[in-house]
């Protein structure tokens, strides 16, 4: 068999789990799963405000060739979320509006891509969240062979197609699909508690005392003066 492959058929998350994810945020997902999954802080929003989640479909492509891009624009279904890998690390705009356009009316909610994307001001007049490496002109061919719904990786952090990619101002963070349910169910926990200590905060209770400050600081020797003379 090719190991340049199309898979047509992958398993996804429940659209509740994603949309309880999304509503999450990637930092409360990031922090619920054991702080795992954050894509480096390079992969940045290109444009400010969205917060989307969506299973990820994942292709693996060469440097400066969206070929497989389009590819995949053909497997794609409604609330999935594209995730393009390159084979080696380059900087071209491997998207546009127009396949954006293409992307988005097969019901692609975004795209992180480990490369470039141009004509910013398009997507965003379009509403199409991205989170790339950088915004870029720089042209790509269509010709050379890649992978769709395969594994791929983004500087040291594994996505399996199916795996529930979270998206916001923070970054991007992978959720493995098996586990989607269990992240979600501790992102609601900690949703709450979070609710509770912000109520607490807003009263005026200092963080040093809520959270047990106070002994740490006494054991790193740091010592409270009423004025720098007194010490």
């Amino acid at each position: 068999m090719s190991d340049k492959v199309v898979v047509r058929k992958i398993d996804r998350a429940t659209p509740d789990v994603i949309a309880g994810l999304a509503e999450a945020g990637v930092a409360t997902v990031y922090e619920a799963q054991g702080r795992r999954g954050l894509l480096d802080p390079g992969i940045m929003p290109i444009q400010q405000g969205s917060r989307i989640a969506g299973s990820a479909v994942t292709v693996e492509s060469a440097p400066g060739d969206n070929l497989m891009v389009h590819a995949a624009v053909e497997v794609v279904e409604e609330g999935d979320l594209l995730v393009v890998a390159l084979t080696e690390p380059a900087v071209y705009g491997m998207v546009g509006d127009l396949l954006a356009t293409s992307l988005r009316a097969h019901g692609c909610v975004g795209l992180v891509i480990d490369s470039a994307v141009r004509d910013r001001a398009e997507l965003n007049e379009m509403g199409f969240p991205v989170w790339s490496r950088a915004v870029h002109s720089a042209g790509t061919a269509k010709a050379t062979a890649g992978s769709v719904n395969v594994p791929v990786d983004i500087s040291g952090t594994a996505i399996d197609p199916g795996d529930v990619i979270v998206a916001d101002d923070d970054g991007v963070v992978v959720v493995v699909r098996e586990e989607a349910a269990a992240v979600l169910e501790a992102a609601d926990q900690r949703v709450a508690k979070e609710e509770d200590t912000r109520a607490r905060l807003e009263l005026g209770e200092l963080g040093v005392d809520f959270y047990g400050l106070r002994d740490t600081l006494a054991d790193l020797g740091v010592v409270y003066l009423d004025h720098p003379d007194d010490g």
